[in-house]
């Protein structure tokens, strides 16, 4: 493939594949007061990610594009193509909507807005005014896509537009899969070795464990809500955080090795973390 693929891949993802994925799934949420709790759990972690990440990137002295890099991929998980088939395989269809609301408004749309403002900041490009970063966010095209699926719900979209917004939106997983496969090198992993431990060791383990812990410390109800959040807390590295940093040129290398490294690692680290909730729950 020519050295240019995973740029022009990425760029079809961001701006054909990523909205298509929010118009159709978010066009028909029904939402509630219930899930405002898992809906600011992916927030709550981004902020806290980027605190650590910052403070570890100074004490480190990290290059900036490789603390950009960590609050992306380090502070957001894979809450669509690896926390759903996971909800609906251990739950059943029943967790898929909380799941679905989790991803979009919670994930994506802090990616959107706080993930873009990342980008702003540690791209290094000249420092943009505030307008320039108010016009990067509001024309981000997942973000656009939002807006419009909020404000086209009482529009009834007819079969055939469903049907081909799904068929589009069934690309990004592959295409995201294919981008981060092209640019993955594992002669990186010693090279990135300090940077990839903080990032996988937040994301895997620390993140999973504030929720269970909080969710211990309230005494919550052990209803599929709080299954569906230590699932969707304890995901790897989201995909498409690190399609957004790739195409900012945040550290590309440890980005992929994040991503490459984290999927596989999460998928055991996340039935851990289902399991040992499960034991506490019960």
């Amino acid at each position: 493939m020519p050295e240019n693929a995973p740029a022009a891949i990425n760029a079809v993802i961001l701006h054909v594949s990523l909205p298509s994925l929010t118009l159709v799934q978010l066009h028909d949420f029904n939402f509630g007061m219930a899930q405002i709790g898992p809906l600011l759990m992916p927030w709550v972690l981004f902020a806290i990610g980027a605190g650590l990440f910052w403070l570890a990137g100074r004490w480190l002295r990290l290059p900036p594009p490789t603390v950009g890099a960590l609050m992306l991929v380090g502070g957001f998980g894979n809450t669509s193509f690896i926390g759903l088939p996971m909800i609906e395989a251990l739950h059943g269809r029943e967790g898929m909507a909380l799941g679905l609301l989790i991803d979009q408004l919670g994930s994506y749309l802090a990616l959107s807005t706080l993930g873009v403002l990342v980008v702003a900041v540690y791209s290094g490009e000249a420092r943009l005014s505030k307008l320039m970063m108010l016009r990067r966010i509001a024309t981000f095209p997942p973000l656009v896509a939002l807006v419009l699926a909020i404000a086209l719900m009482p529009v009834e979209f007819p079969p055939p537009l469903t049907s081909a917004l799904e068929r589009i939106a069934d690309t990004l997983a592959p295409l995201a899969l294919i981008s981060v496969g092209l640019q993955l090198r594992f002669d990186a992993l010693l090279e990135h070795f300090r940077p990839l431990c903080l990032g996988l060791g937040y994301k895997l383990f620390a993140c999973p464990a504030l929720v269970v812990l909080l969710l211990v410390a309230v005494d919550a109800a052990h209803d599929m809500p709080q299954h569906v959040s230590v699932i969707e807390a304890s995901m790897p590295p989201m995909i498409g955080a690190g399609v957004v940093a790739t195409q900012a040129n945040l550290a590309p290398r440890f980005v992929s090795m994040m991503i490459g490294v984290g999927i596989p690692l999460g998928l055991l680290t996340a039935a851990a973390w289902h399991g040992l909730y499960r034991l506490i729950a019960a």
